[in-house]
């Protein structure tokens, strides 16, 4: 596997850090490598910041480089502007369709991911939803709300599971979308990715908002090395993915994931509101 050959080098350099703590617990303050090891640590953790930067940045590239636009008013210049994927994989919508969602910096985006000219591309579904302006809402399991279609799409004796729903209008232009994740544990990290999102879009604009959803955050950028630190402590292997980002389908998008749509204007007209 090419990534594992170009990760490895990465998540072991991971892991000095650690091994540096562990040396530094065990030296005494008094000793002379105890000043050493410290300079060492920060030196090795401000290396894995920058790594991960720009391992981040070459993955957005990657996947911006490979959204399919149906048309121009689809563009937006906040894709063209992102640095980070925040947080992509694979979702559900009620009818059982599958999308690949994407949340950049400040826009979430909802693709469909098909094969082109031989080679793996996301085609866009519908205007992309700036993170500012989109509503989240965690849908508990088992619920059913009148009016919707979820009712429709599941026999009484199914349960709802692991669905989340987000939305957004202005002006003439909305959207509704009920997106399932796979298991408990990503809907979890879909949610907090999207809080984080616009809790940051917030503070950057100086507004004193509330949430959507109230709950835990992810930690932000400047605390993702000891989130990888820790994740180290716990696994003997690194993650398979770019800390800078999360990929909720653990890069799952096998052949038989990768629907590639009868005709372009098919794929305008599915449909996945509630």
């Amino acid at each position: 596997d090419l990534w594992n050959f170009l990760d490895i080098p990465r998540s072991r350099l991971v892991k000095y850090p650690l091994l540096l703590r562990e040396i530094s617990r065990h030296t005494p303050n008094d000793h002379p490598d105890h000043q050493h090891l410290e300079e060492a640590m920060n030196i090795v953790q401000g290396i894995v910041a920058e790594i991960n930067k720009k391992t981040g940045e070459s993955e957005c590239q990657y996947y911006k480089e490979r959204l399919i636009y149906l048309d121009d008013t689809q563009r937006d210049s906040l894709i063209d502007e992102s640095r980070v994927v925040c947080c992509h994989g694979e979702l559900k919508n009620n009818r059982g369709a599958k999308f690949h969602v994407f949340l950049f910096q400040e826009v979430l985006v909802i693709t469909r991911a098909i094969l082109h000219n031989e080679q793996l591309c996301y085609q866009i579904y519908r205007q992309p939803i700036p993170v500012k302006d989109l509503m989240l809402e965690d849908l508990q399991d088992g619920e059913v709300r009148l009016g919707g279609s979820i009712r429709g799409a599941f026999s009484n004796n199914e349960r709802i599971k692991n669905f989340f729903r987000i939305s957004f209008k202005n002006g003439s232009q909305s959207q509704s979308h009920s997106l399932q994740a796979n298991d408990t544990f990503n809907k979890q990290l879909w949610l907090n990715s999207i809080r984080q999102a616009k809790e940051l879009i917030l503070r950057a604009s100086g507004e004193n908002g509330v949430l959507d959803l109230e709950g835990p955050v992810i930690a932000s950028s400047r605390n993702r090395i000891s989130q990888q630190e820790s994740k180290s402590e716990q696994m003997d292997q690194s993650d398979s993915g770019s800390n800078c980002s999360m990929d909720t389908s653990e890069i799952s998008l096998e052949c038989d994931h990768m629907e590639e749509t009868d005709s372009w204007e098919n794929d305008r007209e599915l449909e996945s509101n509630v």
